[in-house]
């Protein structure tokens, strides 16, 4: 065990009946990126019965789940209701006792209903990524304005767009993105891009630096949004194409490569949305903060301290970074929400703090 490597094992005591005869059972948490088939995570069935996997890791929160090697072969409640993320904190050598109530494929899925708002349409779902060589689905929410007035509006770039306005995409909960914009005064809305993730590419194009896994596409995909999708939309919608009135935003992958696009391209996006951003896993991106920060370019950072601990002390750091770059306290500030897990109903709960800080810095809507 190396060197401030804590040992932890986890021993499922009971499972309820399974369909296949082969069963493997897999450990899924932020300790490995939510894989529900990481085969380095998968425990092992005990001569008892009992199953058990144990692990080296640091101190700190930690987030998991039981599953049978997929997300619809996720725990449940013993009537098939999802449950929260199982947590537990890490200080010493422990093990951590585990009774699954039922699996979510031993029930009939829950019927999906569309949430998203009227204003919020799909543009296509073949949008095409010259950059990358694919296709995607792109979502655009609009003023309930928009179609009423002359008026120009600034402009939010978000990733994830299955899980931003409507429930039926989702696969873990929507933001309710659109549901948020709504309320807010006419005068004070904007238009909202959303791109589709894509899927297995998710890890790859969201990250500009080469991971385990795999080959890095950041950069291409942060192009593809600069020089394609970006000029499509100044083209076809009445946006303020200016930095000032551009931000880009998004979670945990998201939030990472949001912050890279606003580093890369501080003339094209002015504003950062930095949701949980998954620092951990580019740890260059302190490298390139250090030699790229503009002092004209704004963050808002905001984590759960819930949320496993390669969270917050990677974002605070960053933020370190970029306030000793000469970007003031009101320019990046800097939330920390207590008590809250990485999920969209935490990013819901921060998407309003993060909206008024929006207008606060532009000025004049």
């Amino acid at each position: 065990m190396s060197f401030g490597q804590i040992k932890v094992t986890f021993l499922i005591n009971k499972i309820p009946a399974v369909k296949e005869t082969d069963t493997h059972l897999f450990i899924a948490g932020d300790f490995n990126n939510w894989d529900p088939s990481h085969s380095a995570f998968e425990l092992q069935k005990q001569h008892d019965g009992t199953w058990q996997l144990s692990k080296s890791l640091s101190k700190g929160i930690y987030n998991f789940k039981i599953t049978r090697g997929s997300w619809q072969k996720v725990e449940c409640t013993a009537d098939g209701k999802s449950i929260d993320n199982r947590s537990f904190k890490l200080s010493g050598d422990t093990t951590i006792m585990i009774n699954v109530s039922g699996w979510q494929d031993n029930f009939k899925p829950g019927e999906k209903k569309h949430t998203a708002s009227v204003n919020v349409h799909i543009l296509t779902e073949n949008f095409d990524m010259p950059q990358l060589g694919r296709q995607r689905r792109i979502w655009i929410y609009l003023p309930v304005d928009y179609e009423s007035s002359n008026k120009k509006y600034p402009v939010i770039y978000m990733h994830d767009g299955q899980n931003l306005f409507d429930a039926f995409t989702s696969g873990y909960g929507e933001w309710g993105v659109d549901e948020i914009m709504n309320k807010l005064p006419a005068r004070g809305q904007c238009i909202i891009v959303g791109v589709d993730h894509g899927g297995e590419h998710r890890m790859t194009e969201y990250n500009p630096y080469d991971s385990k896994f795999g080959k890095a596409e950041g950069d291409k995909y942060v192009d593809f949004l600069v020089k394609t999708l970006k000029p499509y939309i100044d083209q076809h919608y009445r946006s303020k194409a200016d930095a000032k009135h551009t931000t880009i935003a998004g979670s945990s992958m998201g939030g990472l490569i949001s912050f890279y696009a606003v580093l890369k391209y501080p003339e094209v996006f002015g504003n950062g949305g930095i949701f949980s951003p998954s620092f951990w896993i580019a740890p260059d991106m302190f490298n390139y903060a250090q030699q790229h920060l503009n002092i004209k370019s704004r963050f808002y950072f905001v984590c759960g301290d819930s949320e496993g601990d390669g969270m917050v002390e990677p974002m605070e750091k960053m933020v370190k970074l970029v306030r000793a770059k000469g970007i003031s306290e009101q320019s990046s500030p800097e939330t920390i929400v207590k008590g809250a897990k990485h999920n969209e109903k935490q990013w819901n709960g921060d998407f309003t703090g993060f909206y008024q800080w929006l207008i606060s810095q532009s000025g004049s809507r």
